[in-house]
């Protein structure tokens, strides 16, 4: 299926929350934190041009509409809820 948001918005997919604390406690699924850490799957073409499709991104909290699509589930929200793009460490400015 293709898949393409309209009206500046960006279809995210959320990346897996861990399954340990940092202490070593393997955790239930009710304990985990909502993740706000994404992969970008598509972006709409009137949306930011920060971003594109394979980008990792983190956004704002508790924003975004949960979409589940062909067993999947996704997030897709405008693009001024997004707020960092992981980008390599020889790539950041001085």
């Amino acid at each position: 299926m293709k898949i393409r948001p309209i009206n500046a918005h960006v279809l995210l997919k959320p990346l897996q929350a861990a399954d340990k604390s940092p202490g070593g406690i393997y955790l239930p699924d009710t304990a985990k934190e909502r993740q706000n850490h994404a992969k970008v799957i598509a972006v709409a073409e009137d949306a930011t041009e920060e971003v594109a499709v394979g980008d990792e991104i983190i956004y704002k909290e508790f924003r975004g509409t949960e979409v589940k699509m062909d067993g999947e589930d996704y997030v897709l929200l405008s693009s001024e809820d997004l707020l960092v793009k992981r980008v390599a460490a020889d790539e950041i400015p001085d």
